[in-house]
């Protein structure tokens, strides 16, 4: 992507999360750890589905592709953060802070798609279960995964398109640990309430809509549940009660931060570090946790690896 600004800004400068000493290293060893189990967790979950036979179903490529998705979204800006934690000076380029907006709004933009996804494939196995295999073809699925993708990257440079040629010719210093589109457009030399407003119908209100539209969704898949009373409900009801605590926890700061632009609320930076760092975290732990299928397919990989290392 060509970078046509012309500002007298070359760089941002990132407040971060705190500016004590003593709580920037006891960050920096916090979210180091929470950075490698979330990686080491999404990724455990990919090759786990990828490898077990009896997982190449729709639902387990949809989780699949949603664990590699928050593998990403926790990578796009915390590893910059962790290492700021040690560094005086925060600093990140211009072109690097729109690489940030792009990559998190195209992450953003493909999991909500792929949530959206992931209800309709529950929705289908239990209120249509005798056509599931029929409707859910890996056709299906590929397209859909293929879909969230083109979501979010026309989604993202939707979001640049208007930022990218912002003017920005006094403050620098974002009050957050990485580039996030409200706080960047506030420090442009223009009025940007038409941006405010543009930002809040293609961000905001889409994830609440979605969001809004997938708990009708949920509850109909609960009352369908709640009129059996069988194992195979019960199971369908735990998966399913999984899905939706996933959706509350990526969809609640995402609404909270981008339907109300123009404010700037003191937990702003809880909510980004929730959705972009410990989402990303939640996810496999919520789905292993509850999945008996995903759990001892994990253990047989693991033992599987073991005796592979003791023979060598």
């Amino acid at each position: 992507m060509a970078w046509s600004n012309q500002s007298v800004v070359t760089e941002f400068i990132l407040r971060g999360l705190s500016s004590s000493l003593e709580l920037q290293i006891l960050y920096f060893l916090f979210f180091s750890i929470v950075y490698a189990a979330t990686v080491l967790g999404n990724l455990l979950t990919v090759v786990t589905i990828a490898s077990e036979s009896h997982l190449h179903s729709p639902m387990y490529f949809l989780l699949g592709n949603l664990s590699f998705i928050d593998m990403s979204l926790a990578s796009f800006a915390t590893p910059k953060m962790i290492a700021d934690f040690l560094s005086e000076h925060k600093g990140i380029s211009f072109e690097g802070c729109m690489t940030q907006i792009f990559f998190l709004h195209l992450l953003g933009g493909a999991e909500i798609v792929l949530l959206i996804s992931m209800s309709f494939d529950r929705y289908v196995a239990i209120c249509k279960p005798l056509r599931y295999l029929t409707i859910m073809s890996r056709r299906m699925c590929v397209g859909l995964v293929i879909l969230s993708w083109i979501v979010g990257i026309f989604h993202a440079l939707s979001q640049l398109a208007f930022t990218v040629n912002l003017p920005f010719c006094g403050p620098n210093e974002v009050d957050s640990f990485f580039c996030d589109l409200p706080l960047v457009i506030k420090l442009a030399c223009v009025d940007t309430y038409i941006l405010g407003v543009f930002m809040i119908s293609t961000s905001g209100m889409i994830a609440l809509v979605c969001f809004i539209l997938l708990v009708i969704s949920y509850t109909i898949i609960l009352i369908t549940v709640r009129q059996h009373s069988s194992g195979r409900s019960s199971k369908a009801l735990s998966t399913c009660s999984a899905h939706f605590t996933v959706v509350t926890l990526f969809f609640g700061p995402c609404i909270f931060i981008y339907v109300w632009p123009f404010t700037n609320f003191p937990r702003d930076k809880v909510l980004s570090v929730f959705y972009t760092i410990f989402t990303p975290l939640l996810n496999p732990v919520i789905y292993t946790l509850r999945n008996k299928d995903v759990k001892y397919s994990m253990r047989k990989l693991s033992i599987n690896e073991i005796g592979i290392v003791k023979k060598t």
